[in-house]
């Protein structure tokens, strides 16, 4: 006969025991016991934030595609300076002469300017045509004469001679400018020559609209005429600056 294994130590009565993937566990078990047994540990995540990765990624793209633009433009530009070599009008004051310039008592001035200014164009692919061109001449800070050169075009490799008379009647000097004193020592005077206009750009078919083109020429020199002489000024050391007057909002370049 078999022999009976007889436990050594009873259970009470109504409970059980039962192993699982968590341990053991005792019945009658509560509702925790049941849940928790085989449920993972809850850890909260924490939440993306998907406007500030959509944001990033826009500011990403933005800054790659303006960076490709500038590195195109720059190439077009290269491309454009290399086919046509582009170079500004230049103009230099070929002669000046004086045949009026007195101060009256009461501070008038009566001037009389004729001169001459030799525009050159030394592109050989780029054409230019100026509108009329307003001229006004200083000295000691004060406008002494005013005057206008007519609308002209300038083909490739082009020199033009544009001549003018500036004048002013009557008009009123700041005794402050120094003007009436250097006049009764009879001593040399400087001038400064200013011609304002507009430019377009013709290259080939294509035309640019106008912008604006300030020429000022300094280093002039000369002596008030007596009587009815003529006085020519010296022209010699004269130097023409041409500026763009290109406005981009408020500031002017």
């Amino acid at each position: 006969m078999a022999d009976k294994i007889h436990p050594s130590a009873k259970q009470p009565a109504g409970i059980a025991t039962a192993t699982g993937n968590g341990g053991n566990i005792t019945f009658p078990a509560t509702k925790s016991q049941i849940y928790n047994n085989t449920r993972p540990v809850y850890r909260p995540q924490p939440h993306r934030n998907r406007r500030r990765s959509c944001c990033c990624r826009f500011c990403l793209w933005l800054t790659f595609i303006l960076l490709i633009l500038i590195i195109l433009a720059a190439v077009a530009g290269g491309i454009f300076y290399v086919i046509y070599r582009p170079h500004r009008p230049s103009f230099t004051v070929s002669s000046l002469q004086i045949s009026q310039f007195n101060l009256t008592s009461s501070n008038h001035l009566n001037s009389r300017f004729n001169f001459t200014v030799t525009a050159r164009n030394p592109n050989k692919k780029i054409e230019f045509d100026f509108n009329p061109v307003s001229v006004s001449i200083d000295s000691k800070g004060s406008d002494v004469g005013d005057g206008s050169i007519p609308a002209f075009f300038m083909p490739k490799k082009n020199t033009t001679k544009l001549k003018a008379v500036v004048a002013a009647s009557g008009r009123s000097v700041d005794d402050n400018s120094g003007l009436k004193s250097d006049l009764k020592d009879k001593k040399s005077l400087p001038l400064s020559i200013h011609l304002d206009t507009k430019i377009k750009v013709k290259i080939g078919s294509l035309k640019t609209k106008k912008v604006p083109v300030r020429v000022v020429c300094n280093g002039i020199r000369f002596t008030a005429p007596v009587g009815k002489t003529v006085a020519t000024a010296s022209t010699s050391g004269v130097k023409c600056k041409v500026d763009l007057r290109i406005k981009i909002w408020k500031w002017t370049v």
